[in-house]
């Protein structure tokens, strides 16, 4: 199970690399797991302003949908295009090229209510 430190974590399974007011996001290699394979990705928010635990897109594998939270409020700027036509690349590699969304961060003190690493790991029990 590969839950990289340097990144914060929901406990709906979302990661958040943050950068300054920006920030990169996706799901762990933890819910692609549980997901399993991965045949479509629904972001439509791009350009739009989303709240911290707001639906931003969807995620769906061979049996199941599953709702993308926002790990905290900002502004959605990019969507990984790549997942139109490789959504595999979500299990893969979900912290690199399985990347969703880079959004312009509104409040940074949210950060505070994320997950470290090692919380996570307690958190689903790895």
């Amino acid at each position: 199970m590969n839950i990289p430190e340097g990144l914060k974590y929901t406990k709906d399974h979302e990661w958040i690399k943050i950068e300054g007011q920006t920030a990169t996001i996706g799901i762990t290699d933890f819910a692609q797991g549980e997901l399993g394979d991965i045949v479509y990705i629904d972001i439509t928010t791009v350009g739009q302003d989303v709240t911290e635990n707001d639906v931003f897109g969807t995620v769906e594998a061979v049996k199941t949908v599953s709702d993308l939270l926002m790990p905290m409020t900002g502004k959605v700027t990019e969507i990984n295009k790549a997942l139109d036509t490789n959504p595999e690349k979500v299990n893969s590699d979900p912290y690199g090229a399985g990347w969703m969304i880079k959004m312009e961060i509104k409040n940074v003190a949210e950060a505070d209510t994320l997950l470290t690493a090692a919380q996570y790991q307690e958190l689903i029990g790895k």
